[in-house]
């Protein structure tokens, strides 16, 4: 399908294709709603929304929607003057909720009808008019906290309704986040969320730094997506380039990425277990991914697979020897596994928990832009695996597995099926990695003013990096979008109607990252 066609079926002109399977478009401010719905109307979903600082206090807002057929995205911007807002397309759109809240937060141009125009990552204390994505903030200074009226909570009405608060504090190891369940005696009525507790400035730290130097910043934005989040940098940064990964380094991105995809899986597998108290599976699990984790560190050199990948190719590399012995591991981890998943749902007090648990409705996930395993254990078929295949995917043989039920056992069971589609994978490039060179030759510079998009399908769902440089070629915008940003409105749509005992579990069941989304 070529730019002329997108021109047709939006209705606009001067869209082009600016790298392949990026195609672009700039349009007027009021015109953003009409391209949305003529975009949704297309078969596109939106896979992101964020601003740029234009300079002399205007503010750009650019619509990401991907596309299937053919493979790519299409990128709708236009330029919102100074002291103006932009028009929302959250009530006809709501996957863009939370973007054009940030937009918001970070730049400062409201979202003119957005059904609700409160804040999302900033916080009750932080100082208005302190727009932390603009050129003229600098986020090394300190910035001092205001007091005043606190944001309320939804209030409780009715009889018997009261609110339990959860968070943000919680037991154990996991990052702040504040739960708050409006509840009649044990069955939950609503839940309220407030997350952006360690909001790190990542986007604002990526312009600080040399475009060398992204990496490892790109690989700590959520802690067990190292591979996921690297590749969508250095695609990104390969696509501005001009370079192209060797064959050798194509087939090692697709083993990293697909063992980062088992060892999580199997860790949530047995996670869920263990928040059913069902604990022999739970040990299980833990023994199964340990064993994995410790055969990374054997042969990449890091347990979590960081420092893995490179810019141009990957940093390391596979043996005949240690191929075959990775080979024969997995060989064992599939039957293991596989044991181990049917020891559950063999189980009647396991599925009588998880059967009909936290439900997320097909149409509820589609409008939320849901993706990742929640997307596909609510019905809906998308993997960028495949549907805008990068590295060696295109040619390799696999299912991308989807459930319709949406519950907690749908999304367990995802992950089970995923896992076999990996070891399978795993299998094929290994068997057939080509030999050659682990990394190509990268420019001394980027090029000046121009951006570019890189994305990979990460464990969770898919890992998106829009980069634009300036013009003098260095970083001038990043943009990060992690999966669990798109999925944790859907936990609050999954709890009501369940009971309180019930959350734990149908939390699990999304296993979302606070890291990744508060970035």
């Amino acid at each position: 399908m070529s730019a002329a066609v997108w021109r047709e079926r939006l209705g606009v002109e001067g869209l082009v294709e600016e790298r392949p399977g990026e195609w672009v478009v700039r349009a007027e401010l009021s015109e953003l709603p009409a391209l949305a719905d003529r975009a949704a109307g297309s078969g596109l979903r939106l896979a992101s929304l964020f601003g740029t600082d234009e300079g002399e206090g205007r503010t750009a807002v650019h619509h990401l929607w991907a596309c299937a057929e053919p493979p790519g995205f299409v990128r709708v911007w236009a330029v919102v003057p100074a002291g103006a807002g932009f028009p929302s397309i959250s009530a006809r759109h709501p996957a863009a909720n939370w973007f054009e809240r940030e937009v918001m937060d970070a730049f400062g141009p409201v979202p003119a009808g957005h059904p609700n125009p409160n804040h999302v990552s900033l916080h009750d204390d932080w100082p208005e008019g302190a727009f932390e994505l603009r050129k003229d903030f600098d986020e090394r200074r300190v910035v001092p906290r205001v007091g005043g009226q606190y944001r309320a909570y939804r209030p409780v009405t009715g009889e018997g309704v009261f609110h339990i608060p959860v968070g943000p504090v919680h037991a154990g190891i996991i990052e702040p986040g504040h739960f708050r369940f409006g509840v009649a005696g044990e069955p939950v009525l609503y839940l309220q969320l407030r997350l952006f507790y360690v909001h790190k400035g990542i986007e604002k730290r990526f312009e600080r730094l040399p475009w060398r130097h992204g990496l490892f910043l790109a690989e700590s934005i959520s802690g067990d997506t190292a591979v996921g989040h690297a590749l969508a940098w250095v695609h990104a940064i390969e696509r501005l380039a001009g370079v192209e990964p060797p064959p050798r380094a194509r087939h090692l991105r697709v083993a990293l990425l697909e063992l980062e995809r088992v060892y999580n899986h199997v860790a949530d597998v047995g996670a869920i277990a263990t928040d059913v108290a069902f604990t022999v599976p739970a040990s299980r699990a833990q023994a199964i991914r340990e064993d994995l984790v410790r055969s990374h560190e054997r042969l990449f050199g890091s347990r979590l697979l960081r420092g893995t990948i490179a810019a141009g190719g990957v940093k390391c590399d596979l043996t005949l020897r240690s191929r075959k012995e990775l080979m024969a591991q997995l060989a064992r981890l599939g039957r293991d596994f596989k044991d181990l998943v049917s020891l559950l749902i063999d189980s009647g007090t396991f599925t009588d928990r998880v059967d009909g648990t936290g439900v997320l409705e097909t149409q509820v996930a589609r409008e939320l832009g849901v993706v990742g395993v929640a997307a596909r254990a609510s019905g809906l078929d998308l993997d960028l695996r495949r549907d805008q295949p990068h590295d060696a995917y295109r040619g390799l043989r696999f299912e991308v597995p989807v459930e319709e039920v949406g519950d907690v056992r749908a999304r367990l069971m995802v992950r089970a099926r995923e896992v076999e589609q990996s070891l399978s994978l795993l299998a094929q490039v290994l068997d057939a990695l080509p030999d050659g060179a682990l990394l190509s030759p990268l420019p001394d510079a980027l090029p000046a003013e121009a951006s570019a998009l890189g994305w990979a399908e990460g464990w969770r769902g898919e890992c998106l990096h829009w980069v634009r440089t300036d013009a003098r070629g260095g970083i001038d915008r990043v943009k990060v979008t992690d999966p669990s940003s798109r999925n944790w409105p859907a936990l609050v749509r999954a709890v009501p109607g369940n009971i309180v005992p019930d959350f734990p579990v149908i939390n699990k069941s999304f296993n979302l990252s606070y890291a990744g989304n508060d970035r």
